[in-house]
């Protein structure tokens, strides 16, 4: 797979313009100007670099888990370095909007360096994208056009700084935007639920628990189409408790079951439920339930 380490050799890959800086490009369709078109199609690539992008489809569907989504009120998609990329040509974008580009480094030294690790839709997939309002779309391009403006400004001591500041709004209010469309996609989101619990009980019925072990947060999001970052947010969003809480209640849940049944000894039930080591099961059950599996047996078997 190809990995570009600079922003230069990522556009010259995509057949775009070189950036005027060597760590920031901007380009920006307002009125009759038109986004460059890049190439067509890509095998996976990665590079260096976080993306912000906003554009809306004119032909074909992108899916939203296993939902068709439509864009035509367009979308905010980010990507950060290293992010496995790909696309084909079966989908086209109309060429107004944004593409912000920039390399990693061009953060270093500054609290945004540090504040972009947090905010999880740089780790979600195109499908997963934030799709504005008109007035959300309204407040994001005046955001863009004063970095635009500042990027074609003859560079000073302030314009990095002045980038910056710009850049850690734009992300604020596209926080804000994702909560409201979590809000909005209650439902949709429900259903994210839903499917991780058929998933899960499809995994152990199927009798991969035994053979395979526990499976993975990123297996089963995988299964939904989902990216791991977004089931994760979704879940925590809509329950209180992340992926991983809701795979070990979906455990401990199949555990009480296994413990009541006769001449089986707590290590045969960790192995069953696909642990490689019974300690860790103990000291799972009992952090979850407040007692030992064997406290658990005793107590129950009593009843």
């Amino acid at each position: 797979m190809q990995h570009f380490k600079t922003l230069s050799a990522y556009l010259d890959y995509l057949e775009l313009p070189r950036p005027e800086h060597p760590l920031l490009s901007v380009f920006n369709a307002t009125g009759h100007n038109t986004l460059p078109c890049p190439k067509e199609s890509s095998p996976p690539i990665s590079n260096d670099c976080y993306t912000i992008s906003f554009k809306k489809i004119v032909k074909g569907h992108i899916n939203y888990g296993r939902t068709k989504y439509d864009f035509t009120n367009g979308a905010l998609i980010f990507i950060a370095p290293r992010q496995v990329l790909q696309w084909d040509s079966s989908v086209v974008f109309e060429q107004k909007g944004f593409s912000i580009n920039f390399h990693e480094d061009f953060l270093k030294g500054t609290e945004l360096a540090q504040h972009i690790k947090k905010y999880g839709f740089f780790n979600y997939a195109v499908n997963e994208a934030l799709h504005l309002a008109p007035k959300e779309e309204k407040l994001i391009e005046s955001i863009v056009e004063n970095i635009e403006i500042e990027y074609h400004n003859n560079q000073d001591e302030f314009s990095k700084d002045i980038i910056i500041s710009q850049l850690s709004t734009l992300l604020k209010y596209a926080n804000r935007f994702y909560e409201r469309q979590f809000l909005n996609r209650k439902e949709l989101n429900n259903d994210v639920l839903t499917q991780f619990n058929q998933q899960l009980e499809a995994y152990f019925e199927s009798g991969q628990l035994q053979e395979n072990g526990i499976p993975s947060i990123e297996q089963i999001a995988d299964k939904m189409q989902v990216s791991q970052r977004y089931l994760s947010d979704t879940l925590k969003r809509e329950t209180g408790k992340t992926t991983t809480e809701h795979l070990q209640l979906y455990l401990i849940d199949a555990a009480k079951n296994i413990l009541l049944k006769p001449n089986s000894s707590i290590a045969e039930v960790a192995y069953e439920l696909g642990f490689e080591y019974p300690q860790y099961f103990s000291r799972l059950f009992k952090k979850k339930e407040g007692i030992s599996p064997t406290a658990y047996r005793e107590k129950y078997k009593l009843n």
